[in-house]
């Protein structure tokens, strides 16, 4: 990704994620990626390995991104889609997360992660789920 600031819907499934995006890649067209979280250092029980920690589909002027949560975790939906900001310089994404937590929870907090992003997640007071993500320089 490059560290342009944009953003995108970034959706959680409770074990469908494969199917569904599967489905809207057939429906949009483009390119499709998947990890399954067996495929990282991320602990998950057995039964959790074959479920997607991070998908993608890509097609011009189409971002559209999605992952299933934890065994231990389900989403509701209607409460399961997240704003996604990529931000241009890891500053850029401490001063959005610092502000926007404010009165809210802190879910993750901006750390290095083993995928060479600098990325958190929280939601803001008014119960929306924010990501925000800078893909550290290779």
């Amino acid at each position: 990704m490059s560290n342009k600031l944009f953003s995108n819907v970034y959706l959680t499934f409770n074990g469908n994620c494969r199917e569904a995006m599967t489905f809207y890649n057939d429906c949009l067209g483009g390119k499709l990626e998947m990890m399954d979280f067996g495929d990282s250092p991320v602990e998950v029980p057995a039964s959790g390995k074959k479920l997607v920690l991070h998908s993608n589909i890509q097609r011009e002027g189409i971002t559209l991104m999605a992952s299933d949560t934890t065994p231990d975790r389900a989403v509701t939906v209607g409460q399961n889609a997240s704003i996604s900001i990529n931000c241009e310089n890891a500053a850029q994404a401490d001063s959005f997360y610092g502000k926007l937590s404010v009165g809210g929870k802190q879910t993750m907090p901006m750390q290095k992660t083993f995928w060479g992003a600098y990325f958190g997640m929280l939601t803001d007071k008014f119960g929306v789920q924010w990501m925000f993500n800078f893909d550290e320089p290779k």
